[in-house]
């Protein structure tokens, strides 16, 4: 899997199809992934994002180069028109592109990330990197430290800032899905639409190849997977820096994010709290057919 953290030009395309009698699922469940071969992958999902990346990718760049530690930086391309999938190739051997061959959404464009890197501590933040990443290295620090499994941005602590104005539609929109959060998913991790996340690789693995939401309100299933499966949490707060448009429209994605949380809530419900099974092979990110069940004798 190493190619996939250092693949520059060559970018990798993905299809998650399900195939029959998968050769990694054994009678045990699947198999373990491919070992970690460096200390940090930073995911970013984009779609059509060729004018921000440049500046986004220069950031990370610097940042990381300073902090000195063993990174990838890999551009999740959900199915851009533009030339999204080509600007990593300007940034040396530790950018690289994936391609997903059409657009299915955020949630999807990660999930794929998370299940396919090989570095120790996995991250994803925004493509207009919004928040100043002195959050990043605190959260990757405390990781691996041991002292939590998952580290979550939050823009609601008294300790984070706003240096960047926000709209007020997205203001009031927060606010009420918060409040919709808080009473489905979790009391404790309020703000669960923060775009800084970070994972030890045992986490993400746990978490992604559970998760079942493609669009912007897969934070949401994150979250709940993390309190299902028992995984240590820490919460960050971030400084706001900036605010860009985003490819995420009130008008077109609240009901369905609304929809997909309340459906996620139900779900949890009938399961009585406990965690789903695992639904995609990590390593590959591909879906994994459930097996039939046994009738009792």
């Amino acid at each position: 899997m190493a190619a996939f953290a250092a693949r520059g030009a060559n970018h990798k395309a993905l299809d998650s199809k399900p195939l029959d009698n998968h050769p990694l699922r054994g009678a045990d469940g699947p198999c373990e992934p491919t070992p970690a071969d460096h200390e940090l992958t930073v995911l970013i999902p984009a779609f059509n994002e060729a004018d921000r990346l440049p500046s986004t990718l220069a950031g990370l760049a610097k940042f990381l180069d300073a902090w000195a530690i063993d990174y990838r930086v890999v551009v999740m391309d959900d199915g851009s028109r533009d030339g999204t999938a080509t600007v990593s190739d300007a940034f040396g051997p530790r950018f690289s592109t994936v391609r997903l061959p059409q657009q299915r959404g955020k949630g999807a464009a990660i999930r794929q990330g998370m299940l396919l890197a090989t570095g120790k501590i996995v991250a994803f933040t925004d493509a207009d990197l919004p928040y100043d990443l002195t959050a990043l290295k605190l959260g990757c620090d405390w990781i691996g430290r041991g002292e939590c499994e998952a580290v979550f941005g939050a823009r609601d602590l008294v300790e984070s800032r706003h240096e960047a104005r926000r709209k007020l539609s997205r203001i009031v929109a927060s606010a009420v899905f918060r409040e919709v959060v808080k009473h489905v998913v979790s009391r404790e991790v309020t703000d669960t639409q923060c775009g800084l996340k970070i994972f030890s690789r045992r986490a993400a693995q746990a978490i992604f190849s559970r998760t079942t939401i493609d669009g912007f309100a897969f934070d949401a299933e994150v979250v709940l997977l993390s309190r299902r499966l028992s995984l240590s949490v820490r919460r960050v707060p971030v400084t706001l820096i900036n605010e860009y448009s985003s490819t995420l429209s009130l008008s077109r994605h609240a009901g369905k994010m609304l929809q997909d949380v309340l459906r996620l809530g139900w779900r949890d419900l009938l399961a009585g709290g406990r965690a789903p099974e695992v639904r995609w092979q990590p390593g590959s990110a591909v879906e994994i057919e459930p097996q039939p069940q046994r009738r009792a004798a």
